[in-house]
């Protein structure tokens, strides 16, 4: 199993390098960052330092989106990159939450998203794509690789990333969902000729080391208010019963009252009461090294080819030394 460190773009950005030179020292294989350029700094500009600050860690967003950039610039931003520093990036996309709702647009549809898949992935790799009705190619681009992972949660999303995608992100840790999700993802990936066990599975959620479960608890609660935007979508589009999408996942959001994208994904955010303990439990990793060792360890068996610590509470470095020190070395391979 690889691992991944999640950070957002806070200035300065000179703590997002050390975090991930920290992380890479510990041996974590990825380095991700949250992409809303209204709320945080421009992450693109901060890879270019993480790069050269590092050796062989991979890096990309978690997740970019089609409508804050054209494609061609995605593309040729990634492509540069790999130039730069080697085949180094993965290309995280999704429709859009943080960056499209703060700027006051619609987060984009699956149709465009599906499209953009392609383009993107095209272009970076030097094959031509046609972007709004115009045929292009990066000429410049020479053995260029971009693998695209789509981060997804509802059927009809979670088929086209079966479809189109190379990698699939589960921002969740519950080991019931989990299964859900992968098997409708592969299913999906089979139905459409492709080898379903290309697909590579990353799990994203808050991890926090140590004894004290209630602090931790408090520390992650945030994160079940930010799933519960993409659920509460989900709701709106299929019904509270449909049978679509499992009712594990649906349940917790009755109490949701709105959502302020002021303190998205971050510890203390008064967004997220309605989050009980229960959904904090199953969503995230807490406790002991031991505990995180057994989730990951059942994730592990459900597929879960990565599992991306998000690293956004009271004990950034500790946790990533956990990792390092204790629950990376019991689950690499």
């Amino acid at each position: 199993m690889d691992f991944g460190l999640v950070l957002q773009t806070d200035p300065p950005a000179s703590r997002v390098i050390s975090l991930m030179k920290r992380a890479e020292r510990n041996g974590f294989t990825h380095g991700w960052t949250f992409d809303s350029a209204v709320l945080w700094q421009e992450p693109f500009v901060i890879y270019s330092q993480i790069l050269a600050n590092t050796t062989t860690l991979k890096v990309g967003p978690m997740v970019t989106n089609p409508g804050t950039r054209t494609w061609e610039v995605t593309a040729s931003t990634f492509a540069t990159l790999n130039d730069m520093f080697g085949n180094r990036t993965v290309c995280g996309i999704g429709r859009g939450d943080s960056a499209m709702r703060v700027a006051g647009r619609r987060p984009n549809t699956l149709a465009r998203l599906g499209e953009a898949i392609e383009v993107i992935r095209d272009l970076a790799e030097g094959r031509e794509a046609e972007v709004d009705g115009q045929r292009m190619r990066l000429p410049w681009v020479r053995d260029g690789r971009l693998p695209v992972w789509m981060a997804a949660y509802g059927p009809k999303a979670l088929a086209l990333t079966g479809r189109k995608a190379d990698g699939f992100i589960l921002q969740l840790a519950d080991p019931f969902l989990t299964e859900w999700m992968v098997k409708a993802v592969r299913n999906a990936a089979a139905e459409a000729g492709r080898d379903p066990d290309s697909v590579t599975i990353c799990v994203a959620a808050p991890a926090y080391v140590g004894d004290d479960l209630a602090h931790a608890r408090e520390q992650c609660r945030w994160f079940g208010g930010m799933v519960g935007n993409h659920v509460a979508d989900l709701v709106s589009r299929y019904g509270e019963h449909s049978g679509m999408v499992p009712e594990a996942l649906t349940e917790y959001i009755k109490g949701r009252e709105g959502y302020d994208y002021s303190h998205h994904g971050r510890a203390g955010n008064p967004s997220t009461d309605f989050v009980p303990d229960e959904i904090v439990d199953r969503f995230c990793l807490l406790g002991p090294p031991e505990a995180h060792i057994g989730k990951l360890r059942a994730l592990r068996d459900l597929g879960v080819d990565q599992f991306a610590v998000y690293d956004m509470h009271d004990a950034q470095e500790t946790t990533i030394d956990a990792y390092g020190a204790e629950i990376i070395p019991a689950l690499g391979d």
